[in-house]
């Protein structure tokens, strides 16, 4: 007779690795993040694009803000592509715009800059975009912050820079249904669309920062500077504080450094010495104690080369390189165009006399307010960058010490929104 045999399998034998793999679940159960996000536009604003946040969305102390902004825009550690955000990569693609209706009578909306560094993890509040800032009305008009009468087609909106403490008045569009008109047959250098225009209008710009648009009480000077590629020079500049404090260099007097890298505006050797000039600027502006802390703040000053423009170039009045958190700029900033606009109407300026170079036999292009009074209408100055001609229009008055004082340059932009949704972040 047959015997049953049962046969017992015995289990593997459990590795030490597994084991530890399950006693590590039960003791630290894994977590998901929590995803956390907040209302924003994505906007082409002039030449430069950010996102736009309403204030009501971000914590109420500015001083939390900034691991939130590096977050959404990807300045998180040393990546310079910000691949884990949706900054463009560039000075020009990585910005935000924080606007809240005003409570202040003569102010309909209040905005503030945050300029946020592609390749670190820092952001800067020390200054205005004034691309940025163009498209702050088409805003406000479209989130309802601010609103048109019925059947009105432009609107004037009072922006208050919160800065620089600067009032700015955007006049834009309106599309039938009150919104901003966007399409339109107005273009600018750098951008290949066409939009309405929106005429920005810096009410009183000089001072911004320094409280003068003059703040060292010269029109021009020979600013000395310390360089570990040059070793120590001087170069002719002024230093003018309207809309953004710039250090506008007459390129020539540079030039007679006699070093190779001042022909090659992409040379590292160059950009170096165009941000130590830069910070004897700043220090010489009074807006830095040493050229260390200057060193600290890549946004204020800026600075910008300035050339006189060709002969037989109908457009421009005068020609200028300007520079960005380190890099040369593609185009200008807004805030450029509205600085040497007050200074090519200022006469002993540096930009003064290089516009005179080639207009020398005409009269001048900015316009003369007397108490409240045109009696002279602005013209359009053409100012020539790399991407094209930017124009500004500049009225003069007089103080009443019967100094001469700039009471407002007008420039103009196109403003687009590319996306409304929400924005992810992790702080």
């Amino acid at each position: 007779m047959a015997t049953g045999i049962t046969m017992a399998i015995a289990e593997p034998p459990m590795t030490t690795h597994l084991r530890d793999h399950l006693k590590l679940d039960k003791t630290f159960p894994i977590k998901s993040p929590i995803k956390k996000s907040l209302p924003a536009v994505w906007m082409r604003s002039g030449t430069s694009k950010g996102l736009f946040i309403q204030r009501k969305y971000l914590p109420e102390s500015t001083h939390l803000w900034e691991p939130i902004l590096l977050s959404a825009m990807g300045s998180v550690g040393a990546d310079s592509r910000q691949i884990d955000g949706i900054g463009g990569a560039t000075s020009t693609t990585s910005k935000v715009a924080v606007i809240e209706k005003s409570q202040r009578p003569d102010i309909d909306v209040e905005y503030t800059f945050i300029q946020v560094a592609p390749d670190q993890a820092k952001t800067d509040m020390t200054g205005n975009c004034g691309n940025i800032a163009s498209g702050v009305g088409p805003f406000a008009l479209d989130e309802g912050m601010v609103k048109a009468a019925p059947g009105q087609k432009e609107i004037d909106i009072r922006i208050l820079n919160t800065n620089t403490g600067q009032t700015l008045v955007e006049t834009v569009q309106v599309a039938a249904d009150g919104s901003f008109l966007e399409d339109g047959d107005y273009s600018i250098p750098g951008v290949q669309s066409t939009s309405s225009r929106i005429k920005v209008s810096f009410l009183n710009p000089g001072g911004s920062m320094t409280g003068q648009i003059f703040p060292t009480g010269a029109l021009q000077e020979m600013l000395n500077v310390s360089s570990s590629l040059v070793g120590e020079f001087s170069v002719r500049v002024s230093l003018v504080d309207a809309a953004n404090p710039f250090v506008l260099v007459d390129a020539s007097s540079i030039a007679t450094q006699g070093h190779s890298a001042w022909t090659n505006a992409e040379d590292t050797e160059f950009l170096s010495v165009v941000e130590d000039i830069r910070r004897a600027g700043a220090v010489r502006f009074g807006l830095a104690p040493n050229l260390e802390i200057a060193g600290q703040t890549r946004g204020t000053p800026k600075i910008a080369l300035l050339y006189p423009a060709s002969q037989d170039d109908v457009e421009a009045d005068i020609e200028v390189l300007s520079f960005t958190m380190g890099k040369r700029h593609s185009s200008l900033q807004l805030t450029g165009a509205v600085c040497l606009g007050a200074a090519m109407s200022i006469h002993g300026t540096v930009a003064w006399d290089l516009v005179q170079r080639k207009n020398n036999d005409r009269l001048p292009k900015h316009g003369m307010l007397v108490e409240g009074h045109e009696i002279a209408s602005a013209l359009p100055m053409g100012i020539r960058h790399p991407a094209g001609v930017i124009h500004a229009q500049t009225l003069l008055g007089l103080s009443g010490k019967g100094e001469v004082q700039v009471e407002q340059v007008a420039v103009f932009r196109t403003a687009r929104r590319l996306f409304k949704g929400s924005v992810f972040y992790r702080a």
